[in-house]
């Protein structure tokens, strides 16, 4: 950035934003906003900014490693970093050095993944013995009461409102992912949303103010820095908390033999990007473990092995997976955007955009096209999906995929122009059974 490098932005954050070619949703405008009145004003990044309390520090263009090392080094606790391209693989290393916040997911409105991060949580985020959120666990039937002790002494002590109900289970003792959810969804039904859904071997030290202060609409931990977990859930009251949960509660009821994290997860990935899900990555004292060092400042403690490696039963979850999770991005073969159409059609198309320009700008030009093409003129196509892909790995898993749903597939190289009517020629293209070249999509 030049010009204004060294200076706070003042006037409306998001709208400011605009002039560096960034394009945000609302709800992504509003994640910004409470940003730079939560953190501190907007800043755009450059080696020439010095060290000082209370920033939100905005990252464009992804930082090289000496570069990502001096701006980890410029770092105060109270500095958060926005990355509103979240989606490129290229700010990873720089997610790495960094604690995850929360991201919000991608629109038509506001086609990327706004990733927001810092060295730690601030305690006084979490501060305060008031809560707006209703705690609400379940339990198998076939369990008695006892094993609840400690948590329904620590809500009584803590003055939270709470339900802890018991509930029939498939094999009679331990809770799927599909009990899980079927319950949530009774408890929202009953009380609206801020629900905190927690495990019932648990015990709480402290109010967890956290979702309800951050105002998002669905927060998780991730075990080992990309496992989703299951064991600590909140879903707000907005539309998007409620898609959210009726999302995991869906694949959840399909596949009720699979491991309840990695529907979470799927759930999760599908949702944020069709909406602007607005997530939080909880703390890692919202799932302390006994003797943990850090489990005397926990929130949320919960009853496993201190020593454990894994909370999934699955090792061998993709690689490729686990990268985007470590990141708070979606990555191949998952879609970054999904758009429908009103068309009367049952077509979908896959645009496989793959990044060659080595330019985030470049990129998220491209993905912006993109939308307004489909949004634009959708070419009879029902549903348009992309899939931003670094490698030919990742164009290799995002086709397959996408062949497999029986969606058309094109690829695409960053920084083409594309023409305005570009999914109508795809569309005529598939008609004849023509080559999908890209050169007769051009302007």
């Amino acid at each position: 950035m030049t010009g204004r490098d060294a200076e706070a932005i003042d006037s409306d954050p998001a709208q400011d934003l605009r002039a560096y070619g960034v394009r945000l949703g609302r709800q992504q405008q509003r994640r910004v906003r409470w940003l730079s009145q939560t953190f501190g004003p907007l800043t755009p990044w450059s080696d020439r900014v010095s060290a000082r309390e209370a920033r939100t520090i905005v990252v464009i263009d992804p930082p090289t490693g000496a570069g990502a090392e001096l701006l980890y080094g410029s770092l105060s606790q109270r500095d958060v970093v926005l990355i509103p391209f979240g989606e490129n693989s290229a700010f990873d290393f720089l997610k790495s050095k960094l604690t995850e916040f929360g991201t919000v997911g991608a629109s038509a409105e506001g086609p990327h993944q706004l990733w927001w991060g810092g060295l730690a949580w601030p305690s006084s985020e979490a501060a305060g013995t008031e809560t707006a959120l209703r705690i609400v666990t379940c339990h198998p039937k076939t369990l008695g009461d006892l094993h609840l002790y400690h948590l329904r002494r620590s809500l009584q002590r803590l003055g939270l409102a709470f339900d802890i109900e018991a509930v029939e289970c498939r094999d009679g003792q331990h809770l799927t992912a599909s009990d899980k959810a079927n319950f949530i969804t009774r408890m929202r039904l009953r009380h609206g949303g801020g629900l905190l859904y927690v495990d019932p071997d648990v015990m709480f030290q402290t109010a967890p103010n956290l979702p309800h202060l951050a105002g998002c609409d669905f927060a998780v931990h991730k075990w080992n820095g990309w496992e989703m977990s299951a064991r600590t859930l909140y879903f707000g009251p907005s539309r998007a908390a409620a898609t959210m949960l009726r999302t995991w509660q869906e694949i959840a009821s399909s596949c009720p033999d699979v491991w309840d994290g990695y529907l979470i997860d799927q759930a999760w990935s599908a949702v944020s990007s069709q909406i602007a899900l607005d997530t939080v990555w909880l703390p890692r004292s919202y799932h302390a473990i006994p003797g943990e060092a850090a489990s005397g400042d926990a929130t949320i403690v919960h009853n496993l092995k201190p020593l454990i490696g894994e909370l999934g039963p699955d090792p061998e979850f993709s690689a490729m997976a686990k990268a985007a999770r470590r990141a708070g991005r979606a990555g191949p073969a998952e879609s970054l955007l999904v758009l429908g159409s009103e068309a009367n059609s049952d077509k979908a198309v896959t645009v496989i955009l793959l990044d060659v320009a080595g330019s985030a700008r470049a990129v998220a030009d491209s993905i912006d096209a993109l939308a307004r093409a489909f949004t634009a003129r959708c070419g009879g196509f029902a549903r348009f999906e992309l899939s931003l892909c670094c490698s030919q790995p990742e164009v290799h898993a995002a086709r397959a995929a996408a062949s497999g749903a029986g969606n058309l597939v094109v690829e695409i190289v960053t920084g083409q122009e594309l023409a305005p009517n570009l999914f109508q020629a795809i569309a005529a293209a598939d008609a004849t059974r023509s080559s999908t070249n890209i050169r007769a999509y051009r302007r």
